[in-house]
């Protein structure tokens, strides 16, 4: 009977460990709704690769408490951050098909959907706060931009952010010659192909999940990625260098698919779509702020900040122009010269 009782009281020690080693290892803990989604008219299934510890990935769960609260609870946005939908290419799928009803998808993999949709990846367009704050607050600007995934069934709702581009490198990059020693990580995204092709630079197409262990092990030795990013994710721990070239803002493009919300009563799918308009534009103001934020907490961890000189950042725009270009036919080159000639690019 001692050893029954013992073998009990070992198990529920065992099984309650493994329950708060469970809770505590539970990324996603702090973000759980604090009300019961479970009698919800409809459901809408938003997906991202991102951890919300990120502003621009954060707003996903302002929208799902927000648009609970204004619809009286008839809308549940179950989000599904840090992948748990899979890879973005996957998600974007599953999404044309309504297995998925939205996704904030990353700007790089959302040019993907519409070749429109590259124009904010363009190197130095839409490369500032305040330039973005342009773009979407110029319904000339922003409107062809949100109409251009209606053919594939998909409609834009909006964008969040994740801060300005440049180069996280383990060696210090002053110069572009510099530059052309490095083997950059870029995105899965044709626009960066391209401006890396027309910079001469070296780079490695690779999915984010597999860039820790290829910057390890020395396989790429750059990242083109933002501060808070790098920072959040502990590249900077290799990485120590960050040449601010600000060619780019690394955006969330806020993709619905258009079925699931036309089907939405009327009154719900205008609540739904101004909390994600008003909750978007916040976002946008706090991903400013934790821009700020990271890189005095990088500079204060040993990251040193570089910067190109004039000279050598108008070399970058000289050799992109080849670029803008050949996207200006696939995008529509009025609509490129209008949108570089209201932001000044």
């Amino acid at each position: 009977m001692k050893k029954v009782l013992g073998l009990l009281l070992l198990l529920v020690f065992v099984v309650s460990s493994a329950g708060l080693a469970a809770e505590k290892t539970d990324p996603l803990a702090a973000w759980q709704p604090s009300f019961d989604p479970s009698g919800a008219e409809f459901t809408y299934i938003l997906s991202n690769v991102s951890h919300p510890v990120i502003e621009g990935v954060a707003a996903g769960y302002r929208i799902r408490d927000k648009v609970w609260e204004k619809t009286n609870g008839r809308i549940y946005v179950d989000y599904r951050p840090l992948s748990q939908l899979g890879g973005e290419k996957d998600v974007i799928s599953k999404l044309k098909l309504g297995a998925v009803q939205g996704m904030l998808s990353s700007s790089v993999a959302a040019a993907n959907v519409a070749d429109r949709l590259g124009i904010v990846n363009l190197p130095y367009v839409v490369d500032t706060f305040d330039k973005l704050d342009t773009f979407r607050n110029d319904p000339e600007l922003w409107q062809p931009f949100a109409d251009s995934a209606l053919r594939s069934g998909i409609y834009v709702a909006d964008v969040t952010g994740y801060g300005p581009y440049g180069w996280a490198t383990t060696v210090p990059v002053n110069t572009i010659a510099e530059a052309k020693q490095v083997n950059f990580r870029i995105a899965q995204a044709p626009v960066n192909t391209d401006s890396y092709k027309a910079w001469g630079l070296k780079f490695t197409v690779l999915p984010w999940p597999d860039v820790p262990q290829a910057l390890q092990t020395g396989v790429i030795t750059g990242l083109d990625h933002t501060v808070i990013v790098c920072n959040i994710t502990k590249k900077f721990t290799i990485a120590k260098h960050f040449t601010e070239l600000n060619y780019a803002q690394g955006l969330f493009v806020h993709l619905i698919n258009k079925r699931w919300l036309d089907k939405l009563p009327e009154d719900l799918r205008s609540t739904f779509l101004a909390v994600v308009k008003e909750e978007s534009a916040a976002s946008r103001e706090a991903t400013r702020r934790q821009y700020e934020e990271q890189m005095v907490k990088a500079k204060k961890a040993g990251v040193e900040f570089h910067h190109l000189s004039d000279t050598e950042l108008g070399e970058l725009k000289k050799l992109a122009e080849p670029v803008l270009n050949k996207w200006g036919e696939k995008i529509g080159p009025d609509y490129l010269a209008n949108v570089r000639q209201k932001l000044g690019s």
